[in-house]
């Protein structure tokens, strides 16, 4: 066995290393998965959501495009009555609007209706899930039936990113 600190090539089965005397029995140990995976994946959307922007279904296309451009924003969340309807997001603008004049659409006619949606208590994991099997990069996030926030992938990788240094 190989001492961690010293590279010693050490019997199979020794506690402490022959060439520099550190503890080799906690080096075979593994480190247990559940911590990492809770670590990297358990953690509450709460620590990531990013702030939620709203925008009213009747608004011009036109007018969402350029306060998203002049924000930068990814996306607004469509509400109507104080309830989630919709999503209008980057990708929406550029398939269902591009090319065409903004001005002829409303955000009701080219945003997401009925978007996925996630608790603000839901983990990392359940939110990878839903992006993974939706295709999706942003999923607004309820605490009830209130909109508080948006969890977008680069939030997902900033947070592995730290996790994993």
């Amino acid at each position: 066995m190989l001492c961690p600190v010293c590279r010693h090539d050490n019997f199979e089965g020794e506690d402490y290393c022959e060439n520099c005397g550190a503890d080799l029995a906690a080096g075979d140990a593994p480190a247990s998965a559940m911590e990492f995976e809770g670590l990297l994946l358990g953690k509450h959307l709460e620590a990531l959501v990013g702030a939620a922007t709203f925008v009213d279904p009747g608004t011009s296309a036109h007018v969402a495009l350029e306060r998203m451009h002049r924000e930068g924003l990814d996306c607004l969340l469509v509400v109507s009555d104080g309830r989630l309807v919709g999503i209008f997001t980057e990708r929406d603008g550029v398939l269902k609007v591009g090319g065409r004049r903004a001005e002829a659409f409303d955000v009701r006619d080219v945003m997401t209706p009925d978007p996925v949606v996630l608790r603000k208590d839901d983990t990392l994991a359940v939110a990878i899930n839903k992006m993974a099997v939706g295709g999706f990069r942003h999923i607004p996030v309820m605490d009830g039936d209130m909109p508080v926030g948006v969890v977008a992938a680069r939030d997902v990788f900033r947070h592995f990113l730290e996790v994993l240094g």
